[in-house]
């Protein structure tokens, strides 16, 4: 996905849905969504702001179910989600550079070691911003990589 806007929207929320929701329960509540939002279900009564508002609300579950129903756009936005929860809630034990993080071109990904052993696994792919979170795959020490020095 590109990179994050300041307000990014919640589109499990805009389903209604959670995270552990599997594909079949977003699937309903997005049904359910659209039935009562889609511009043809509309009735004549309805007042001109309030059919711009359920248009617009239409537009955010469409957006939100493409986003969640494809698998590889689910994962990448479920990464983006825990990112951004790590970096608000978890403590950070380093920071560290990219360019001293360690290429492996057969995963195309970056490591850098943990002191329990483990490592900090990073693709190019999650480095999109300047700067990430990351956990050991082994302990729950977590680093801030960063782009640049």
């Amino acid at each position: 996905m590109a990179k994050q806007h300041p307000k990014q929207i919640d589109w499990y929320s805009v389903l209604g849905a959670s995270p552990t929701d599997g594909l079949q329960e977003l699937k309903q509540k997005y049904q359910k969504l659209v039935l009562l939002y889609h511009p043809d279900k509309q009735g004549l009564d309805v007042a001109p702001g309030d059919a711009d508002q359920r248009l617009q609300q239409f537009i955010e579950v469409d957006q939100a179910w493409k986003i969640l129903s494809n698998a590889e756009t689910k994962r990448e936005y479920d990464l983006q989600l825990r990112a951004q929860e790590l970096k608000q809630s978890w403590p950070v034990d380093a920071q560290v550079f990219l360019e001293d993080m360690d290429w492996d071109s057969d995963t195309q990904s970056y490591t850098y070691g943990c002191r329990c052993g483990g490592e900090f696994i990073i693709g190019t792919e999650e480095m999109v911003e300047e700067e990430a979170i990351v956990c050991c795959d082994t302990c729950s020490l977590s680093i801030e990589i960063k782009r640049t020095a």
